[in-house]
Protein backbone atom coordinates (compact mmCIF):
# COMPACT_ATOMS: atom_id res chain seq x y z
CA UNK A 1 0.00 0.00 0.00
CA UNK A 2 1.13 3.48 -0.56
CA UNK A 3 -0.08 5.89 1.95
CA UNK A 4 -0.02 9.59 2.96
CA UNK A 5 0.78 9.99 6.27
CA UNK A 6 -0.22 13.86 7.94
CA UNK A 7 1.96 13.81 11.68
CA UNK A 8 1.44 16.18 14.12
CA UNK A 9 5.20 17.29 15.07
CA UNK A 10 6.16 19.64 18.13
CA UNK A 11 9.92 19.63 19.13
CA UNK A 12 8.99 20.39 22.90
CA UNK A 13 6.00 21.76 25.45
CA UNK A 14 6.98 25.48 24.17
CA UNK A 15 6.56 24.49 20.51
CA UNK A 16 3.53 25.51 18.47
CA UNK A 17 3.75 22.67 16.45
CA UNK A 18 1.80 21.79 12.82
CA UNK A 19 0.92 18.84 11.11
CA UNK A 20 3.83 17.67 8.29
CA UNK A 21 2.95 15.54 5.57
CA UNK A 22 5.03 12.24 4.52
CA UNK A 23 4.59 9.93 2.28
CA UNK A 24 5.07 6.25 2.21
CA UNK A 25 5.40 3.55 -0.20
CA UNK A 26 4.86 -0.70 0.08
CA UNK A 27 3.20 -0.80 3.41
CA UNK A 28 2.50 -4.23 4.49
CA UNK A 29 -1.36 -4.84 5.34
CA UNK A 30 0.09 -7.33 7.89
CA UNK A 31 2.23 -4.83 9.53
CA UNK A 32 0.61 -3.28 12.67
CA UNK A 33 0.45 0.38 13.12
CA UNK A 34 3.78 0.85 15.25
CA UNK A 35 5.82 -1.13 12.89
CA UNK A 36 4.38 1.43 10.30
CA UNK A 37 6.06 4.58 12.19
CA UNK A 38 9.31 2.55 12.50
CA UNK A 39 9.63 1.79 8.39
CA UNK A 40 8.67 5.59 8.63
CA UNK A 41 11.25 6.35 11.36
CA UNK A 42 13.89 4.40 9.30
CA UNK A 43 13.22 6.33 5.67
CA UNK A 44 13.53 9.39 7.73
CA UNK A 45 16.98 8.84 8.99
CA UNK A 46 18.44 7.67 6.06
CA UNK A 47 17.20 11.05 4.72
CA UNK A 48 18.89 12.53 7.73
CA UNK A 49 15.41 14.02 9.46
CA UNK A 50 14.54 14.09 12.73
CA UNK A 51 12.36 11.03 13.58
CA UNK A 52 8.90 10.71 14.98
CA UNK A 53 8.86 10.14 18.33
CA UNK A 54 6.13 8.24 19.80
CA UNK A 55 5.32 6.10 22.91
CA UNK A 56 5.44 2.39 22.90
CA UNK A 57 6.60 -0.92 25.05
CA UNK A 58 5.16 -4.15 25.40
CA UNK A 59 3.19 -4.29 21.94
CA UNK A 60 1.00 -6.66 23.11
CA UNK A 61 -2.01 -4.55 24.09
CA UNK A 62 -1.23 -4.39 27.32
CA UNK A 63 1.04 -1.77 28.67
CA UNK A 64 -1.51 1.11 27.35
CA UNK A 65 1.34 3.53 26.12
CA UNK A 66 0.87 3.24 22.40
CA UNK A 67 -1.24 6.30 22.65
CA UNK A 68 -2.34 8.19 19.46
CA UNK A 69 -5.84 9.98 17.86
CA UNK A 70 -5.81 8.17 14.50
CA UNK A 71 -8.14 10.07 12.44
CA UNK A 72 -9.54 11.18 14.85
CA UNK A 73 -10.40 8.20 17.01
CA UNK A 74 -8.57 7.32 19.81
CA UNK A 75 -6.28 3.94 18.84
CA UNK A 76 -7.79 3.91 15.41
CA UNK A 77 -10.78 2.97 13.52
CA UNK A 78 -11.02 -0.87 15.12
CA UNK A 79 -12.92 -1.02 18.69
CA UNK A 80 -11.36 -3.23 21.28
CA UNK A 81 -8.24 -2.59 19.73
CA UNK A 82 -4.91 -0.92 21.28
CA UNK A 83 -2.74 1.29 18.69
CA UNK A 84 0.06 -1.22 19.18
CA UNK A 85 -2.44 -3.86 17.85
CA UNK A 86 -4.12 -2.42 14.94
CA UNK A 87 -2.56 -3.73 11.30
CA UNK A 88 -2.41 -1.90 8.62
CA UNK A 89 -4.93 -4.04 6.67
CA UNK A 90 -7.67 -1.70 8.47
CA UNK A 91 -6.51 0.69 5.68
CA UNK A 92 -6.35 0.82 2.05
CA UNK A 93 -3.98 2.08 -0.67
CA UNK A 94 -4.36 5.49 -1.58
CA UNK A 95 -5.40 6.29 1.90
CA UNK A 96 -4.41 9.37 3.80
CA UNK A 97 -4.38 9.02 8.09
CA UNK A 98 -4.28 11.74 10.04
CA UNK A 99 -2.04 10.46 13.52
CA UNK A 100 -1.88 13.19 16.49
CA UNK A 101 -1.04 12.83 19.94
CA UNK A 102 -3.74 13.04 23.03
CA UNK A 103 -5.58 16.04 23.19
CA UNK A 104 -6.05 17.25 27.03
CA UNK A 105 -4.64 20.01 29.04
CA UNK A 106 -4.18 17.45 31.55
CA UNK A 107 -1.92 15.77 29.34
CA UNK A 108 0.42 18.30 27.69
CA UNK A 109 2.74 17.31 24.61
CA UNK A 110 6.50 16.25 25.58
CA UNK A 111 7.43 16.06 22.06
CA UNK A 112 5.47 15.03 18.94
CA UNK A 113 2.91 12.11 19.44
CA UNK A 114 4.47 11.93 23.00
CA UNK A 115 1.87 13.16 26.25
CA UNK A 116 2.87 13.26 29.82
CA UNK A 117 0.39 11.06 31.63
CA UNK A 118 1.80 11.63 34.96
CA UNK A 119 -1.29 13.03 35.90
CA UNK A 120 -2.79 9.33 35.87
CA UNK A 121 0.05 8.30 38.37
CA UNK A 122 -1.14 10.91 40.64
CA UNK A 123 -4.55 9.71 41.00
CA UNK A 124 -3.46 6.39 41.34
CA UNK A 125 -1.26 7.36 44.61
CA UNK A 126 -4.19 9.39 45.80
CA UNK A 127 -6.43 6.20 46.24
CA UNK A 128 -5.38 3.20 44.28
CA UNK A 129 -3.73 1.02 46.83
CA UNK A 130 -5.29 -1.10 50.13
CA UNK A 131 -3.93 -1.42 53.63
CA UNK A 132 -2.62 -4.84 54.60
CA UNK A 133 -0.27 -5.97 56.89
CA UNK A 134 2.80 -6.84 55.47
CA UNK A 135 4.30 -10.50 55.43
CA UNK A 136 3.34 -13.64 54.21
CA UNK A 137 0.51 -13.84 51.35
CA UNK A 138 -2.66 -15.04 52.63
CA UNK A 139 -3.80 -18.30 51.68
CA UNK A 140 -5.82 -18.21 48.57
CA UNK A 141 -9.12 -19.47 50.28
CA UNK A 142 -8.84 -17.66 53.76
CA UNK A 143 -11.29 -14.51 52.06
CA UNK A 144 -14.30 -16.07 50.57
CA UNK A 145 -15.30 -13.95 47.61
CA UNK A 146 -17.90 -15.05 45.23
CA UNK A 147 -17.43 -15.13 41.51
CA UNK A 148 -20.04 -12.73 40.65
CA UNK A 149 -17.66 -9.99 42.73
CA UNK A 150 -14.84 -11.69 41.51
CA UNK A 151 -15.49 -11.01 38.00
CA UNK A 152 -16.59 -7.77 38.29
CA UNK A 153 -13.41 -6.76 39.93
CA UNK A 154 -11.28 -8.14 37.25
CA UNK A 155 -13.63 -6.25 34.30
CA UNK A 156 -12.64 -2.94 36.36
CA UNK A 157 -9.16 -3.55 36.78
CA UNK A 158 -8.14 -4.62 33.16
CA UNK A 159 -8.38 -0.55 32.25
CA UNK A 160 -4.42 -0.22 31.32
CA UNK A 161 -4.65 3.38 31.71
CA UNK A 162 -3.87 4.59 28.05
CA UNK A 163 -5.92 7.59 28.37
CA UNK A 164 -7.90 6.99 25.48
CA UNK A 165 -10.74 7.76 27.44
CA UNK A 166 -9.87 11.16 27.95
CA UNK A 167 -8.81 11.68 24.45
CA UNK A 168 -12.03 10.79 23.03
CA UNK A 169 -13.93 12.93 25.63
CA UNK A 170 -14.59 16.26 24.51
CA UNK A 171 -14.50 17.61 27.89
CA UNK A 172 -11.02 15.36 28.45
CA UNK A 173 -12.56 13.72 31.39
CA UNK A 174 -10.86 11.03 33.48
CA UNK A 175 -14.22 9.74 34.97
CA UNK A 176 -14.04 6.26 33.56
CA UNK A 177 -10.17 5.45 34.60
CA UNK A 178 -11.30 6.83 38.04
CA UNK A 179 -13.86 4.81 38.46
CA UNK A 180 -12.06 1.53 36.94
CA UNK A 181 -9.57 1.97 39.76
CA UNK A 182 -11.89 2.60 42.22
CA UNK A 183 -14.34 0.02 41.26
CA UNK A 184 -11.74 -2.73 40.93
CA UNK A 185 -11.17 -2.67 45.05
CA UNK A 186 -14.48 -1.73 46.12
CA UNK A 187 -15.95 -5.35 44.73
CA UNK A 188 -13.48 -6.76 46.91
CA UNK A 189 -13.52 -7.03 50.57
CA UNK A 190 -10.29 -5.68 50.61
CA UNK A 191 -11.10 -2.98 49.69
CA UNK A 192 -13.47 -2.04 52.05
CA UNK A 193 -12.06 -0.13 54.62
CA UNK A 194 -10.87 2.96 52.33
CA UNK A 195 -13.83 2.66 50.15
CA UNK A 196 -15.41 5.67 50.61
CA UNK A 197 -12.15 7.86 51.18
CA UNK A 198 -10.58 6.13 48.20
CA UNK A 199 -13.22 7.33 45.99
CA UNK A 200 -13.27 11.39 47.29
CA UNK A 201 -9.49 11.66 47.29
CA UNK A 202 -8.71 10.06 43.84
CA UNK A 203 -12.06 12.70 42.50
CA UNK A 204 -10.33 15.26 44.22
CA UNK A 205 -6.90 14.87 42.53
CA UNK A 206 -9.05 13.97 39.62
CA UNK A 207 -10.14 17.65 39.42
CA UNK A 208 -6.89 19.58 40.57
CA UNK A 209 -4.72 17.79 37.52
CA UNK A 210 -7.21 19.61 35.33
CA UNK A 211 -9.43 16.80 34.30
CA UNK A 212 -13.05 17.68 33.06
CA UNK A 213 -16.80 16.76 34.13
CA UNK A 214 -18.17 13.98 32.59
CA UNK A 215 -20.30 14.31 29.70
CA UNK A 216 -22.88 11.62 29.84
CA UNK A 217 -22.45 10.70 26.06
CA UNK A 218 -20.10 7.44 26.45
CA UNK A 219 -17.34 8.26 24.10
CA UNK A 220 -14.63 7.14 26.51
CA UNK A 221 -16.45 3.47 26.75
CA UNK A 222 -16.92 3.59 23.09
CA UNK A 223 -12.88 4.39 22.94
CA UNK A 224 -11.84 2.08 25.62
CA UNK A 225 -9.28 -0.99 24.01
CA UNK A 226 -10.26 -2.72 26.96
CA UNK A 227 -14.26 -2.56 26.97
CA UNK A 228 -14.34 -0.93 30.40
CA UNK A 229 -18.35 -0.49 30.97
CA UNK A 230 -19.71 3.76 31.66
CA UNK A 231 -21.58 1.43 34.68
CA UNK A 232 -18.15 1.81 36.66
CA UNK A 233 -18.82 5.33 36.76
CA UNK A 234 -22.25 5.06 38.51
CA UNK A 235 -20.78 2.93 41.13
CA UNK A 236 -17.61 5.54 41.50
CA UNK A 237 -20.97 8.45 42.02
CA UNK A 238 -22.56 6.40 44.42
CA UNK A 239 -19.32 5.83 46.81
CA UNK A 240 -18.24 9.60 46.38
CA UNK A 241 -21.53 10.43 47.46
CA UNK A 242 -21.98 7.98 50.25
CA UNK A 243 -17.83 9.61 50.96
CA UNK A 244 -19.56 12.97 52.10
CA UNK A 245 -21.76 11.47 54.61
CA UNK A 246 -19.33 9.28 56.26
CA UNK A 247 -16.14 10.14 57.84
Amino acid sequence: MNLTLHIWRQKDRNDTGKMTIYKLEDVSPDMSFLEMLDVLNEKLEVEGEEPVAFDHDCREGICGTCSLMINGKAHGPRASTTTCQLHMREFKDGDEIFIEPWRAEAFPIVRDLVVDRSAFDKVIQAGGYISVNTGNAQDANCIPISKEQADIAMDAAACIGCGACVAQCKNSSAMLFVAAKVSQFANLPQGQAERYARAKNMVAVMDDQHFGSCTNQYECEAACPKDISADFIAQLNRDFMKAGLTK
